[in-house]
């Protein structure tokens, strides 16, 4: 199994929620995919340096059927020089009889590496075929502060711990277990595939693994995927 068929990214719509590595796992699948669609329903920073090409439009399927590189990025607006504004969820749900796999960020996390959504989060198109919950490895053993965390007052409602806190593993899979956490509006008919990314040493990999367990006790998934999406080989585990 490779990363790609881990997260099932080989057809259908992939969401990717949460935080610590949403961008470089939606980079990753793209450069493995064949003529994949990449896209948002939120606001997404400035990502034509993984793709092959970035269609600012509000006809995203004329840009796709149009369409002779790949992977293709399409965006409704650039919203500022940084970053670009995502599709509302219904246009990215009309796109799902293409043939081409579309990833979407569906939520932001202002480059934190945890987080749980706020009542606005996350923005899944109904035809979300699959939702990728992720975390970083790295947060096992923090405080529960807001320099890694984003919306700490929310995960700590979550997982019963105070701010300053030490987040321990059965605290990640607390969030990404829940349905107020990563599991917050998948779909009845999308697969949930829980990712622990940054997973970069032996120390990591055990921390991520007691994540996986707990998130296996709490919730009904048929995988957590272990990841380091910077690497070549970029697939740890399957737990």
């Amino acid at each position: 199994m490779d990363i790609v068929d881990a997260l099932d990214g080989r057809h259908g719509t992939t969401c990717f929620v949460g935080a610590g590595g949403k961008k470089t796992t939606m980079a990753t699948l793209a450069a493995r995919l064949e003529q994949a669609v990449v896209t948002a329903t939120v606001r997404i920073p400035i990502f034509d340096g993984w793709v092959a090409d970035v269609v600012v439009t509000e006809s995203p399927r004329s840009a796709i059927d149009g369409a002779t590189a790949w992977p293709l990025g399409v965006v409704p607006a650039q919203e500022r020089p940084d970053r670009y504004r995502g599709y509302d969820p219904e246009t990215v749900a009309d796109l799902a009889d293409i043939a081409s796999p579309i990833l979407v960020k569906a939520d932001g996390a202002r480059m934190r590496e945890f987080k749980a959504p706020s009542d606005r989060e996350p923005q899944l198109p109904a035809t979300a075929s699959t939702v990728v919950p992720i975390a970083s490895a790295h947060v096992v053993g923090e405080p529960l502060m807001d320099d890694i965390v984003h919306r700490v007052d929310e995960v700590a409602t979550i997982t019963g711990r105070a701010p300053g806190d030490e987040i321990r593993p059965r605290d990640v899979a607390a969030v990404l277990a829940s349905g107020r956490g990563g599991l917050k509006d998948v779909p009845a008919d999308a697969t949930a595939i829980p990712l622990l990314n940054m997973v970069d040493d032996e120390r990591l990999e055990t921390n991520a693994r007691a994540v996986a367990e707990a998130i296996h006790d709490r919730a009904d998934v048929p995988r957590v995927v272990l990841a380091e999406m910077r690497d070549d080989d970029p697939l740890v585990a399957v737990v």
